[in-house]
């Protein structure tokens, strides 16, 4: 189930790059909250209690801003050119019994058996989109791998996902599977003679006759 946490935020009227970047040099990250027909509104978070949040895999919150307490849902995070630090935070709003569709990691569990004898594991996908309750979010859904020999592969359709979980992907996508490795093919040596080509023949020039004199 989703891990819930609660975050703090304050409304916001600062507009403009730079304020919000005098506002990033405070510990705090800008950000909107919108849903359920509402205004949205522009609102600043704790970074530390944001970045804490978001690498733990949190996605359902507690969000109290400005005193008001109500669940959203972290929908997007965009990070820094080097992947460090929280610029920008989207939240929506949720309610305990709503539907909605969101993107979780898969996570592969075991050793496949192919790999042990020489085959390559690849895993086209990585996340994938599921319809449930805001409550009932995993942090992630688990694939068994221990059954994967060379040639096996797992769909979409053979997850195994908890009660009130739908998968929106197609079916048939191929989500992980064991693929025979290439045999490595060496490249011809220069110079080398193959099978089936005839050896070049270097021929010497004819001495050329000279011309008798006059």
């Amino acid at each position: 189930m989703a891990q819930t946490v609660k975050i703090t935020a304050k409304s916001r009227p600062e507009k403009g790059a730079n304020r919000i970047a005098r506002l990033r040099k405070t510990g705090q990250v800008p950000g909107i909250l919108y849903g359920h027909k509402e205004t949205p509104i522009s609102i600043s978070t704790s970074h530390d209690e944001l970045f804490k949040a978001v690498t733990h895999g949190t996605r359902l919150v507690d969000l109290e801003t400005d005193g008001k307490l109500e669940k959203a849902l972290i929908r997007e995070v965009q990070w820094d050119f080097l992947g460090k630090d929280v610029i920008h935070v989207d939240f929506s709003r949720v309610s305990a019994d709503e539907k909605i569709q969101v993107t979780v990691p898969l996570e592969l569990k075991g050793v496949a058996p192919g790999v042990l004898s020489g085959g390559v594991l690849d895993m086209p996908m990585h996340s994938v989109q599921i319809e449930c309750l805001a409550l009932d979010i995993p942090e992630s859904i688990k694939i068994n791998i221990t059954e994967l020999q060379i040639g096996s592969v797992i769909h979409v359709k053979d997850l195994v996902a908890l009660a009130g979980i739908r998968f929106l992907a197609d079916a048939d996508a191929i989500v992980v599977h064991v693929i025979q490795q290439k045999a490595e093919v060496a490249a011809p040596v220069e110079g080398a003679v193959t099978e089936g080509t005839e050896p070049e023949v270097i021929k010497k020039a004819k001495p050329v006759a000279e011309e008798d004199e006059e």
